[in-house]
């Protein structure tokens, strides 16, 4: 796994998030958003892609890396830090909590749902039975002192 990978772990909403429900990032135009990428490639796919694969998957995308050459171009996009899904608009303006279950594979869910209230509230367990780690998005601004 990339260390940008998180398992039985909810990222839930950042704290200033204006969003009140789960929005779905607007695709603009003949080039969609890291947004509106990240959304459909873990909303098209629950617990199917990793943060990593996420992540590399949506660079090489908008990069138009060809499939052959996607072995050695993931190796050096990790090679360098990149930042995780906490800094994802998803959670910080769209209102999306972000799921890793015990095998590291993300699913979606609305601020607003049941789901997402069952994990923040710590009655949803990972697959093993045990809590879930519960982290928070990234705030949009630095908090005041």
């Amino acid at each position: 796994m990339e260390r940008v990978d998180y398992v039985d772990t909810f990222i839930a909403v950042a704290e200033d998030c204006p969003a009140k429900t789960g929005t779905v990032p607007p695709a603009k135009g003949d080039d969609p958003s890291v947004s509106a990428r990240t959304y459909a490639l873990i909303a098209g796919h629950p617990y199917e892609f990793t943060s990593g694969d996420v992540l590399f998957t949506v660079f090489a995308d908008r990069q138009g890396i060809p499939d052959e050459d996607r072995v050695h171009a993931r190796l050096e996009f990790f090679a360098r830090s990149q930042p995780c899904l906490r800094s994802s608009q998803l959670g910080k303006r769209y209102g999306w909590g972000i799921h890793a279950d015990a095998r590291g594979r993300l699913a979606l869910y609305a601020v607003d749902g049941p789901e997402y209230a069952e994990f923040t509230s710590g009655r949803r367990s990972a697959d093993s039975g045990a809590p879930i780690t519960l982290t928070r998005a990234m705030r949009n601004s630095r908090a005041r002192p």
